[in-house]
């Protein structure tokens, strides 16, 4: 079983300085240890007034407490990481990409475990917690590629004896709140390429899984990032709001539901930073009937059930167009029994996980009952899962579900596949339009003209075809639509350079022949 792990290194300062007050408020979790924050290089341990557990999702045993930190606390390492950027700002980006390539290397050299780190504290499949480094790492290697995506233009004699030449800047500091559900990605979707581009960087992990954060950045340390580039804050929206409103950092990168990306757009935008905020989303799976059912159906489950459905591109409704919408429930429902429920953290052959924690588990089941008051039928019922222990929710499947309904129209962030049966395509495309989320869809079909049809009209900004989860890489912004997505800017690719940088003009002459010419 592996243990949580800490930097070697440890000051208790913070501490020290508050006295005789004990190192955490759970007298339950006495034997967890309190995880640090990272200011400039140095892991500290800050006294502060309350804690939340961080769970071993599979066995519900508490493995660590994270520290909800004060705002003067969060506020020194801000200033930390603003005295940092000075210098780094002005590094070469030889330097900034050899710090970028080492790290990688270091990922790369410590893959597994890392993925056993993320099914520790996220309770994840190993096979899904390994996806998530590895598509973290590729993250990595773009920001790799800095000296090409960062160049700016040269236009020489762009008027009689004037060239005109651009360059891209970095901002300063920039911050990074996150979610539970990919420990490891999305921090990379964001600090790496922040970083690359000369700005420092503050990370504030979920209060949830702040595990994986801190090997992350013990790495960069060994991959010779000097201190202060980058650095990690622990707490809940305490800490966020003082992220969003701190007067020096220039931008923020948000990835979690809607309702805090609207809060934390509002917020940030309110306070003159830069902000992208990734929201929730309720992803359709549109089946035609002439679509080749075996790979379509392990599309389905890993789509709707990986991650126990605790992410924001899972496949959430699914659509059986036209009369063959028994047979695809049917497939469905024989697929989803034959995941095996178990702890990932011990047993790596496990097909599901756990949710989170206890509220999430509630929160769902309590979803699943309200499902049933709609009128939809409940095909099968994850609230009977077998697991003695832990946080699980069976895979759920409701059928003839009423697109009015909640559990249509919320994000329910869980297990639960809400099954609909529209008459053609059109009918199918018109409902997807009602929904207020714009994240991702996918056709299964053979037809190129159906397929084309769903790519013209489907109002989401991240599309699939025969494709379970169409996330984007990371050559490619994480680009969603409506309410999945507030701000000017996505995470990730060349929206992510221009996200972490500001472009600089210059026109220059070099002759003593100027004369006015039409007012200039």
């Amino acid at each position: 079983m592996l243990l949580v792990r800490f930097p070697l290194r440890v000051s208790n300062c913070e501490a020290r300085r508050g006295g005789n007050r004990p190192p955490h408020s759970m007298s339950s979790s006495a034997s967890a240890p309190v995880v640090p924050f990272l200011r400039n290089g140095e892991f500290i341990i800050p006294t502060v007034d309350a804690h939340q557990p961080v769970f071993n999702p599979s066995t519900g045993e508490t493995i660590a407490l994270t520290p909800l930190m004060t705002p003067a606390q969060v506020d020194s390492v801000v200033e930390a990481a603003a005295r940092a950027f000075e210098s780094w700002g002005k590094s070469s980006f030889t330097k900034r990409v050899g710090v970028m390539f080492k790290f990688k290397e270091l990922m790369e050299a410590n893959f597994l475990e890392l993925a056993r780190l993320v099914t520790r504290e996220n309770g994840k499949t190993l096979e899904e917690a390994k996806g998530d480094v590895r598509r973290g790492i590729e993250c990595v290697e773009f920001a790799c590629a800095i000296p090409h995506l960062a160049q700016g233009e040269h236009l020489p004699q762009l008027a009689d004896m004037i060239d005109g030449t651009t360059s891209r800047e970095p901002l300063g500091v920039c911050a990074g709140i996150v979610p539970f559900n990919f420990p490891c990605m999305v921090p990379l979707w964001m600090f790496p390429l922040a970083i690359a581009c000369g700005n420092t960087f503050v990370l504030k992990p979920s209060e949830k899984v702040p595990l994986t954060a801190i090997r992350m950045a013990e790495l960069l340390k060994e991959a010779g990032l000097p201190d202060g580039v980058f650095n990690l804050v622990q707490g809940a929206r305490d800490v966020v709001d003082t992220l969003c409103t701190h007067p020096k950092i220039a931008a923020v990168s948000f990835v979690g539901s809607s309702a805090v990306a609207r809060h934390v757009y509002a917020l940030g935008s309110s306070h003159g930073k830069r902000v992208q905020a990734a929201g929730g989303a309720k992803n359709v799976l549109l089946v035609m009937p002439d679509a080749e059912m075996d790979s379509t159906l392990r599309a389905i489950i890993g789509s709707s059930f990986g991650c126990a459905g605790q992410r924001c591109m899972a496949g959430s409704v699914l659509m059986a167009v036209g009369d063959k919408a028994d047979d695809v429930r049917d497939r469905v429902v024989g697929a989803m029994d034959a995941l095996k429920l178990d702890d990932t953290s011990v047993n790596p052959e496990a097909g599901m996980g756990p949710v989170i924690d206890g509220h999430s588990q509630s929160r769902i089941v309590d979803l699943i009952g309200g499902g049933l008051q709609t009128g939809a039928k409940l095909v099968r019922d994850g609230r009977q899962h077998g697991q003695p222990r832990g946080f699980f929710v069976g895979p759920t499947l409701f059928d003839h579900v009423d697109p009015g309904a909640k559990i249509f129209r919320d994000e329910l962030f869980g297990p639960v596949l809400t099954m609909l049966r529209p008459k053609n395509l059109d009918e199918a495309i018109k409902t997807m339009g009602t929904l207020s989320y714009g994240n991702g869809a996918t056709i299964f079909t053979s037809d190129g003209g159906s397929a084309r049809q769903f790519v013209r009209e489907m109002p989401a900004g991240m599309l699939g075809i025969n494709v379970g989860v169409p996330a984007a890489p990371a050559i490619y912004a994480f680009s969603g639509w409506n309410g999945s997505f507030y701000g000017d800017l996505h995470v990730m690719g060349v929206e992510g350079v221009q996200f972490y940088t500001r472009q600089k003009m210059v026109l220059s002459r070099w002759d003593n022949t100027y004369r006015r010419t039409m007012g200039w």
